[in-house]
């Protein structure tokens, strides 16, 4: 292009050649973004709350591995939703895989998280404090005056009172321009790293304690006992590693129990005491040893501990034919629904022609309300009282189906009669179907049994948890620098200030103390005060 005879050229290209596309993931890079994000602060707590939120259907839905015969009730009372939550391992939660796979990848990212960052406290605990910036004027908690001496006896002063004050402290090698550098407040990471570690050590505590572990639940009636095999449980649920035929073999009896209520006031009828007597053989040939199980005092028994959960009445009733001949002869468990132990239970005779079922309420206290019929008023047997509705027909215990001995089925039975019994009275039924006699009622204890091997590491680290959040939300990290020389009339100068990482009033507060250690004069023309 030519303008006047002149050419114009064509301005340069400073732009270099095109830039290089961005390269595309490999394996290998895809490996490493997968690593970042999955120990990543962030997604260790989405895991923490995805497995809080996976353990809700534990508590929502009967679970095979403490009450099976619940499971087997849902899959008959929904026999179309049953089946698609058990698909889903609704009924076993806690030996899912993919309550397993939340638990594996939460365990695996703590541990990404936290041995970095130890490695990285580990160099930081190890390294000095970081040199005085040349310019302190902008840092936090400045001050600046001047002082009584030589810079040198200023430095020196200054950390003698840093050191005292329990600071890490480093002094200028350079007698040019002498400075102290000053830092405290590592416990807030090394506390932070703690929390991570005792959470990770939590979750390895309930990882040994679910595999290794086992819980039964059993009532014993006063007077009988049991022993530590699978078949004498009423629900028992054990570790995936549990040899359940290896448990300890010891025995159990209940001697005596007894239980004590508040009598009057506000708090009538409430419980005070609860203790069971109990004889214990640690193996069979053993001697036989005593002891007292009470509410939060357990009985330990080669590594397992027998708790006291519960008790309860059960009548002892007698059911005899129409010849007069005894067809059953024993006390019943029946349950409490009530702080007053109105007690509900059923009694089973597969030996009358046709069978007999009892349906019963047991009030200890009985009375008459108007509007509420018979009521317990006092846990304690002061007016004890049966009142039971008689059933004739097919109790149903030969269709092969686990039923429950708290519930009686009376789709095939027929109701024919009602009666209130005291103790030592006699029903005689209608129709000539026989006769029940209440005896007394007996007392039952429920008894949990269990070993967990992880729970005193869970404890521990629980605890340490504890320790580690407190010195994370308490403890500040903090430095605080002093720097000295001569002004233009001679005078020693002195700069302090402070950094904290954080909103910090602690800075502050350390820079006025160390100024007032030194006998700053900051209202010197030459320094001010800040």
């Amino acid at each position: 292009m030519s303008a006047g005879g002149t050419t114009i050229a064509p301005p340069e290209d400073t732009r270099g050649p095109d830039p290089r596309p961005p390269a595309k993931f490999g394996p290998r890079g895809w490996g490493r973004w997968f690593w970042r994000q999955l120990t990543s602060m962030r997604v260790a707590l989405i895991l923490l709350f995805l497995l809080a939120l996976a353990s809700v259907p534990g508590s929502l839905f009967p679970q095979r591995g403490s009450n099976p015969i619940a499971v087997d009730d849902y899959f008959t009372n929904h026999p179309a939703l049953a089946p698609w939550l058990d698909r889903f391992s609704l009924f076993d939660v806690f030996a899912a895989p993919w309550f397993a796979a939340i638990y594996l990848l939460l365990c695996v990212s703590l541990t990404g998280c936290i041995v970095p960052r130890t490695i990285d406290q580990v160099r930081a605990l190890r390294r000095r404090p970081p040199a005085a910036p040349s310019r302190l004027e902008r840092m936090q908690g400045l001050h600046r005056g001047t002082a009584v001496g030589s810079a040198e006896e200023s430095i020196a002063e200054a950390e003698k009172w840093l050191r005292a004050k329990r600071w890490r402290v480093r002094v200028s090698d350079d007698p040019v321009d002498p400075w102290v550098s000053a830092e405290k407040g590592y416990w807030r990471e090394t506390g932070n790293l703690v929390f991570h570690l005792s959470m990770l050590v939590l979750l390895a505590g309930l990882g040994i304690g679910s595999m290794f572990g086992w819980r039964g639940q059993v009532i014993v009636k006063e007077g009988q006992g049991f022993s530590n095999t699978l078949t004498q449980y009423d629900t028992f649920s054990a570790g995936r590693l549990v040899n359940k035929q290896d448990l300890p073999p010891f025995t159990v009896k209940v001697d005596d129990f007894w239980a004590v209520f508040q009598r009057g006031g506000d708090q009538n009828g409430a419980p005070r005491q609860y203790s069971a007597a109990v004889s214990y053989r640690s193996a069979p040939g053993q001697p036989e040893d005593r002891g007292r199980i009470e509410v939060n005092s357990p009985l330990v028994i080669d590594g397992a501990k027998v708790f006291l959960q519960g008790h309860g009445y059960a009548p002892h009733v007698i059911v005899r034919d129409a010849a007069g001949k005894v067809i059953f002869d024993d006390s019943v468990v029946f349950l409490p629904r009530d702080k007053q132990f109105t007690s509900t239970g059923v009694v089973k005779v597969p030996d009358a022609d046709p069978e007999l079922g009892f349906q019963g309420i047991f009030l200890p206290t009985a009375t008459i309300d108007m509007s509420r019929g018979p009521v317990s008023v006092f846990p304690a047997q002061d007016a004890p009282a049966l009142f039971m509705s008689a059933w004739q027909g097919d109790l149903g215990l030969d269709s092969g189906k686990p039923q429950s001995v708290f519930r009686l089925d009376t789709s095939k039975m027929t109701k024919i009669g009602l009666e209130s019994l005291r103790p030592g009275q006699t029903w005689q039924l209608p129709d000539k179907a026989g006769s029940i006699e209440f005896v007394k009622a007996d007392e039952w204890v429920s008894f949990n049994v269990s070993k967990d091997p992880g729970k005193e590491l869970a404890l521990g680290a629980g605890l340490a948890a504890i320790f580690g959040l407190l010195l994370s939300l308490f403890v500040r990290r903090r430095r605080v620098w002093v720097r000295a020389g001569a002004d233009q009339a001679g005078r020693t100068l002195v700069t302090v200030a402070g950094l904290s990482r954080t909103e910090n009033a602690a800075v502050d507060r350390d820079t006025a103390e160390l100024a007032d250690a030194l006998h700053l004069n900051q209202d010197d023309p030459q320094g001010g005060r800040s």
